[in-house]
């Protein structure tokens, strides 16, 4: 009998440190998400850690109500932990850079890596949007229904039912170049950065494209990625051209959920692009068209690499060849612990800002008569990946082209075929028309199915006369 209860006891014991175990596994996801969320939100955006960890946060996963928060305004500093004591996770927010979760990396060495950065350009606040901060609703085009078009804006910041969770929280219209509409939610304004999430993935394409306008890369070519480097290595022969287009064929499931790999990417590791350049061949190169938060780490690092290794040179770069260049003054890609930006992911930007970068995209990458992007790069961009089913992405944009022989079969089939644009987590979206000279915003934190882009953007393309 003793030796039974010994047993039992022994059994008893191993269950419970499993359970902590996997417990502190799924928790520590929890964690590290509201750390970093809270703490971006809060120093770099200026918004109330309370209501966004009620608004945002905690209807993402039922587990987050588990997790509370610490926020250090001295040390610009959010720690957040489960259950009061497990899965401890800090975030560190730095001047000029946005915030990073601490991963394998103490405080002061991320602080040390926060040098030498650029200085931030000044806003043309008398000039009128783009090249300034002046919006004028006095000389919208004729062909624009602005009685009709502010009903369906307004509509876009109701809530369609009682318990609906749409949270738009900014809406910019832009159309032959200016601002015809805008309007903010509650604690937004036009000053407020807003996370994009998955939209930050355009800005790595275009950021890439400045390097190959320079000279230094060459995208049909084997990626510079060092852990692929011995020839015998079946990755060794993956493109940037592949990494781009999401066929690169590497293993990685963008399922934003516990013990996947986007989610260990985003808020287990150091280096996020080692994570994903250490995951196997799933396919061959170009056997199949896999989304991957994973491969544009990979292209972020390789571009990090080109423009001097560190995270100044690398800042320093975004701001002089890209942000500066088309007045986006507030916009700030974060960096993962190793100083490398996360360009699958945080990229902060007001409404405006993130219109601009629309109006770079359609207008074919010139600004100002002044070339960003290389000449063929755009229309290289929006070239429907082949195993895309329904031509639905490029190199880093999605699109709405449709599936080869029956263009019927798109994402938006009632919206125009050449529409292209940068979607991110909760609803957020950029949508570029060129056919019909139109760039649309529109950020939120929607939780639920309340909000559908295709309804939105047709109530728009209906208020103006093609």
């Amino acid at each position: 009998m003793k030796k039974f209860w010994k047993i039992s006891g022994l059994v008893l014991i191993l269950t419970i440190c499993v359970v902590i175990y996997l417990l502190n596994s799924i928790l520590i996801v929890g964690t590290g998400y509201s750390s970093k969320y809270l703490c971006s939100q809060v120093f770099l955006a200026g918004r109330d850690p309370g209501v966004v960890f009620k608004n945002d946060v905690v209807p993402t996963h039922a587990l987050f109500k588990l997790v509370s928060n610490s926020v250090d305004y001295d040390n610009r500093t959010v720690t957040a932990k489960a259950l009061g004591f497990m899965s401890r996770a800090t975030s560190v927010y730095r001047e000029g850079c946005g915030c990073t979760l601490m991963v394998g990396v103490t405080e002061e060495e991320l602080k040390e890596q926060a040098q030498d950065f650029m200085p931030l350009a000044e806003r043309k606040k008398d000039k009128i949007w783009p090249e300034g901060e002046q919006v004028d609703f006095s000389t919208i085009p004729a062909e624009v229904d602005q009685e009709k078009l502010s009903r369906v804006i307004e509509e876009a910041f109701s809530e369609p039912g009682p318990a609906t969770m749409r949270n738009t929280q900014a809406i910019v219209i832009v159309y032959k170049g200016r601002v015809i509409a805008e309007k903010y939610g509650k604690q937004f304004t036009e000053n407020s950065p807003i996370l994009g999430w998955s939209m930050a993935k355009s800005a790595t394409n275009a950021l890439v494209g400045i390097l190959v306008r320079q000279g230094k890369l060459d995208i049909m070519k084997p990626a510079p990625v060092m852990e692929w480097q011995k020839p015998q290595d079946p990755r060794h022969a993956i493109t940037m051209d592949q990494l781009l287009r999401m066929s690169s064929g590497l293993e990685f499931e963008e399922v934003y959920t516990f013990w996947k790999d986007v989610t260990n990417m985003l808020y287990k590791s150091e280096s996020m692009a080692a994570y994903a350049a250490s995951k196997p061949l799933r396919t061959e190169p170009d056997g199949a068209w896999n989304y991957s938060g994973g491969s544009t780490n990979i292209l972020a690092r390789i571009v990090f690499d080109h423009v001097g290794g560190s995270l100044a040179q690398s800042h320093n770069f975004m701001r002089k060849e890209l942000f500066d260049r088309i007045g986006m003054k507030s916009a700030v890609i974060e960096p993962d612990s190793k100083g490398v930006f996360v360009g699958s992911s945080y990229m902060y930007a007001t409404a405006r800002d993130w219109a601009r970068f629309g109006l770079l995209i359609n207008n074919n990458g010139v600004w100002d008569d002044e070339r960003i992007l290389p000449e063929g790069w755009l229309q290289y961009s929006f070239l429907p990946t082949p195993m895309a089913p329904k031509g639905q992405y490029g190199a880093q944009f999605w699109l709405n082209a449709g599936e080869k022989g029956n263009l019927a079969n798109r994402k938006y089939p009632s919206l125009p075929t050449d529409l292209i644009y940068m979607g991110g987590f909760n609803q957020r979206i950029v949508c570029m028309i060129p056919s019909r000279h139109i760039v649309l915003v529109r950020m939120g934190t929607t939780h639920d199915d309340s909000w559908d882009h295709e309804w939105f953007i047709r109530g728009v393309l209906d208020c103006i006369e093609p």
